[in-house]
């Protein structure tokens, strides 16, 4: 079997990401622990039971076709934290950070294709950040916007 050339990479990335970010440990510089309660799909805060909590969701995929064949991927990725603290906005905000860190020293994030032939992204770029702003104590949840080119 030959690698497809051309073929989407979203799910590769998902997974790869996301062992990335089960590293959030509490040690070194990070501030919180995720006990590696990190899951490659998307789920609404009702249905979240362990905290905290990320969960990741690939949208979006648009190219950008340069001259000689090349194209850029652009992949859009919604990650989505979840916490359940008294105070939950601050919880919530170190384990956003958490991610933000995750996100800048693994930019060129290595992952593996369905072949097994190992690529890297070539940017990883964090578009947004939103929270619920309180309105669910002690629940928070909080979403990143990410763009991936690869």
């Amino acid at each position: 079997m030959t690698a497809r050339v051309y073929a989407t990479k979203r799910n590769s990335i998902v997974s790869a990401l996301s062992s990335k970010l089960k590293s959030i440990d509490g040690t070194g510089d990070f501030l919180t622990n995720v006990f590696e309660n990190v899951e490659p799909r998307l789920s609404f805060w009702d249905e979240v039971t362990d905290f905290p909590a990320i969960h990741i969701n690939a949208g979006q995929e648009t190219r950008e076709y340069q001259g000689g064949g090349y194209r850029d991927r652009f992949l859009t990725l919604t990650i989505r934290c979840y916490v359940n603290e008294e105070n939950a906005q601050e919880a919530l905000s170190a384990l956003m950070e958490d991610v933000e860190t995750v996100l800048e020293t693994n930019s060129s994030l290595k992952y593996k294709d369905k072949l097994n032939v190992e690529h890297s992204t070539h940017q990883i770029s964090l578009l947004s950040i939103d929270t619920d702003e309180g309105v669910l104590e002690p629940l928070g949840v909080g979403e990143l916007q990410v763009e991936v080119r690869y």
